[in-house]
């Protein structure tokens, strides 16, 4: 064993590597990232103030506008307290209301409407007026009237009548129903008023809006000498169509 020892190479213990005494950087580096951190921090802090105060002072202003608009609309309602226009047909003649076998229909079919205007103090321009008759959801008559204004708690009547002859194509049960009509002498004739009118308060005027009138009609078939072959046509109150476009 001591030979084996011997005969090897012996160099003695390894010698270790100098030591560095170059000086750490740690602790510098460790400040300056503590002091941008605290930087940051503030500047997100800072950040994080100035939006909720700017959002604090947005729901402010729309609070206050809110409740403007809420105050002065019931100031408006209390001064003004409008009021619907209220359409009532009072009296309806019809002549003549029969079918040809091309699907002609030949009519004579007069109207008395009026328009009541309950308000206090809001006047009304019918800048144009157009009253439509239908059968069985088919127009077969129109007429333009004339334009007015109409003062404040007022009633104004329109006097349509609807002469001549239409093409209106039934099906079976709309004929079927059209017989069952002419053995009772009443027709369901439907007419439509469509407005475009402007509304007045003091010295203020609105802008064009577009209503739309539907009056619901039972109208009996009057003979030559005037009377009515069925029931006398009884006073119908129309029915606002909320379907219309307010404003052009």
């Amino acid at each position: 064993m001591a030979g084996n020892q011997l005969n090897g190479a012996y160099y003695g213990p390894s010698i270790p590597p100098p030591k560095s005494h170059r000086r750490s950087s740690r602790h510098d580096d460790g400040c300056c990232c503590g002091c941008l951190s605290c930087i940051c921090g503030c500047f997100r802090g800072c950040c994080g103030c100035i939006f909720n105060f700017i959002l604090s002072i947005i729901c402010k202003i729309l609070t206050t506008i809110i409740i403007i608009v809420v105050i002065l609309g019931f100031l408006f309602w209390l001064i003004v307290r409008p009021n619907v226009l209220k359409f009532t047909v009072t009296d309806a003649s019809l002549s003549q209301f029969n079918f040809t076998n091309n699907n002609t229909l030949h009519y004579n079919l007069a109207l008395n409407i009026s328009i009541r205007n309950p308000n206090k103090r809001v006047g009304i321009y019918y800048d144009n007026i157009e009253t439509l008759a239908f059968y069985k959801d088919v127009r077969f008559g129109s007429q333009t009237l004339g334009t007015f204004f109409q003062r404040h708690k007022n009633t104004s009547l329109l006097n349509p009548v609807f002469k001549g002859q239409q093409v209106v194509p039934l099906n079976s049960d709309q004929i079927s129903e059209f017989d069952n009509e002419m053995k009772d002498g009443v027709y369901g004739i439907d007419v439509k008023v469509l407005l475009n009118v402007r509304f007045k308060l003091w010295l203020f005027k609105t802008g064009k809006v577009k209503p739309k009138v539907r009056c619901d009609l039972k109208v009996p078939l009057k003979s030559k000498n005037g009377t009515s072959l069925g029931n006398e046509f009884q006073v119908t109150d129309c029915d606002w169509d909320y379907k219309w476009r307010l404003f052009r």
